[in-house]
């Protein structure tokens, strides 16, 4: 019994250690930032980026819960065109993303910039941008955001960009496939 306790001891030290160190060296600062080549024209992927409800067709936080309260003000396609969401699951939360600027230079490149606040499960505020760029015969989608972290949410840091490379990556792949059909 006593080697239990002296092995439970031993772990809990090193979680407490763990927190301790990632709190005082871990960056508040957090991006993400994924990538991804569509075999279809600039016009056809910007179709689908330039508005809020087109991007929420591929946002693989939508099925997080289909059932949640979506709400769309502003003029779509436009800065000021604002999404805000209400679910009773803590897994989407609550929040609102609205498009701060947008360009689009004719079947070439383009951008949409955004501004997500988080009410709930915690308050925060993150920076958004998909950008996208013809190559030769396919479109490049660059998908990003930026975020300060909360002192306590510091530790998680390696979880967490870990669930948001693969959201990412769902969320690219998603917009490839209505993009090429």
């Amino acid at each position: 019994m006593k080697r239990f306790f002296k092995i439970l001891g031993i772990i809990v030290l090193l979680l407490v250690a763990y927190v301790v160190i990632a709190m005082l060296a871990f960056s508040k600062e957090y991006s993400c930032e994924r990538s991804i080549e569509i075999n279809a024209s600039p016009d056809q992927v910007w179709s689908h980026i330039n508005s809020m409800e087109k991007i929420n067709e591929w946002n693989p936080w939508m099925k997080l819960d289909p059932a949640m309260k979506r709400t769309y003000t502003g003029n779509s396609g436009s800065i000021g065109d604002k999404f805000c969401w209400d679910s009773t699951s803590d897994d989407a939360g609550k929040g609102c993303q609205e498009i701060t600027n947008l360009g689009y230079y004719g079947n070439s490149n383009g951008f949409v910039s955004s501004i997500i606040k988080f009410e709930r499960p915690f308050e925060g505020l993150a920076f958004s941008d998909i950008k996208i760029e013809k190559k030769s015969n396919v479109t490049k989608v660059i998908w990003r955001m930026k975020t300060e972290m909360a002192t306590f949410m510091l530790p998680m840091k390696p979880f967490m960009d870990g669930q948001m490379k693969k959201s990412y990556d769902e969320g690219l792949q998603s917009l490839k496939q209505i993009s090429e059909k």
